[in-house]
């Protein structure tokens, strides 16, 4: 590293801390399609002062409601995604709701591949380089996992959620982001399912990293433990005070990952749990319409259902009982 880029960076380092600009999204009210519960789109505030879009549904009510945050790899797609994803979960979601939950899915901008590792918590500076303009720098890029902690801290401040009983439920990179978004915020609990974990614990991802064609092969949780940075795993893990529920699936080729994942929050003391199923999709517990419009889960579908709305309901529904 130069001199000018050490000096730089320290300067990053003692600059005050900047203010944050109060948590606030824009909402357009809509229904949705086999539904009578509607949808508020909601353009959410970001921690470098950009709007990203989610969906929010709600019961008939004035709360306070506990929340779960639902969210699928995603990054992609602006608002005519999240309104797609509403349609096709609408029926799962509408369950939800008539259990007291808030429901809201979520959305994020697109990974930077591998920029997690290389940056640390981001922080405002007070701007030193426009003079009156009084803009507020960042000291790092904002990353998708900040996305999440943003919209956890909007949906604190709506009149009818109960601030303390936000969980998360994420499939594939929407896991990694609960499990990334934790270490940095505290949530009621969070469902990871068949998390993605690459970046979050290190795993070699790289030309050396064991393939069959293009596709990853950690099967073997020896072999995901073997290709992990469990240093700056453990640092991560550590900060987490969230309860985590993981979900796996037997036969893909993520697994071991998926297990290392719970096996080094046990080792950190964290609060974590493991199950596993056997089904040939990817994300199943994430129950869509069938293409006639139906709702109809298969056995495993609807025991996994089961399973994680237990674990939510023990961390988030307490009080609302």
């Amino acid at each position: 590293m130069s001199r000018n880029m050490k000096k730089a960076q320290a300067k990053v380092q003692s600059a005050p801390a900047a203010p944050v600009l109060p948590s606030h999204g824009y909402i357009i009210t809509r229904p949705v399609p086999g539904s009578d519960i509607p949808a508020d789109y909601t353009f959410v505030l970001t921690r470098d002062e950009i709007y990203l879009p989610i969906a929010v549904r709600k019961p008939s009510g004035s709360g306070p409601f506990p929340v779960i945050t639902m969210g699928r790899g995603d990054g992609r797609g602006g608002l005519p995604h999240v309104e797609a994803q509403v349609a096709r979960l609408a029926a799962m979601q509408d369950r939800m709701i008539a259990r007291g939950y808030v429901v809201a899915y979520v959305n994020y901008r697109n990974e930077i591949p591998y920029q997690y590792g290389r940056t640390g918590p981001a922080r405002n500076m007070e701007d030193d380089i426009s003079g009156g303009d009084n803009r507020t720098l960042k000291s790092a890029p904002t990353l998708d996992s900040d996305d999440l902690v943003a919209i956890i801290a909007y949906l604190k401040t709506l009149p009818y959620v109960n601030a303390n009983a936000i969980g998360a439920l994420g499939v594939s990179h929407g896991g990694e982001m609960i499990l990334k978004a934790s270490a940095e915020t505290t949530m009621a609990a969070g469902v990871v399912i068949e998390g993605a974990s690459h970046e979050f614990l290190g795993v070699d991802t790289g030309p050396r990293a064991p393939r069959q064609g293009d596709e990853l092969q950690y099967r073997d949780i020896k072999i995901a433990r073997k290709n992990a940075d469990k240093t700056k795993a453990m640092k991560r893990i550590r900060r987490i005070r969230t309860p985590i529920l993981h979900i796996g699936r037997e036969r893909d080729h993520l697994q071991g990952i998926f297990e290392l994942a719970h096996e080094w929050m046990v080792e950190a003391g964290r609060d974590s749990t493991w199950a596993c199923f056997d089904h040939p999709d990817h994300g199943y517990p994430f129950i869509y319409r069938r293409p006639d419009g139906s709702y109809r889960p298969d056995r495993v579908q609807q025991q996994a259902f089961d399973l994680f709305m237990k674990f939510l309901d023990k961390h988030l529904q307490r009080g609302n009982r």
